[in-house]
């Protein structure tokens, strides 16, 4: 189960980001996802609910998913297509000459963070 060394990482990214800007809490984290990146999002959500206990700044920080579809532009025909859907070959041409353009990034979009005057 890779989800776990992700959390682990995207932890670590956020208490930086709350640290370098003096926030005390995180609400939430917003996360994409692409459909072909081998992330279970139920998985990612357990992880991530089990490791923010253990987080002063992030103790109850909801965990929002994203999905990015993933999409194959065909070198032939330049046409883009759905990945899933069609697979290497393109439904257009039917060429095998073509490349995952988007659908297996995993990346953080937004960090809400609590308001400090909610805090005192």
């Amino acid at each position: 189960m890779h989800e776990l060394g992700i959390v682990f990482n995207i932890v670590n990214s956020v208490e930086d980001v709350a640290k370098q800007n003096n926030v005390a809490r995180v609400n939430s984290v917003t996360l994409q996802i692409g459909e072909v990146s081998t992330v279970v999002p139920d998985y990612l959500i357990d992880c991530w609910n089990w490791a923010v206990k253990k987080s002063d700044v992030l103790r109850g920080a909801q965990m929002i998913v994203e999905n990015i579809p993933a999409v194959t532009i065909c070198n032939d025909c330049g046409k883009t297509y759905p990945t899933v859907r069609y697979g290497k070959i393109c439904p257009f041409c039917k060429s095998e000459n073509t490349v995952l353009q988007s659908g297996n990034e995993i990346s953080i979009k937004e960090i809400e963070v609590v308001d400090s005057a909610e805090n005192e």
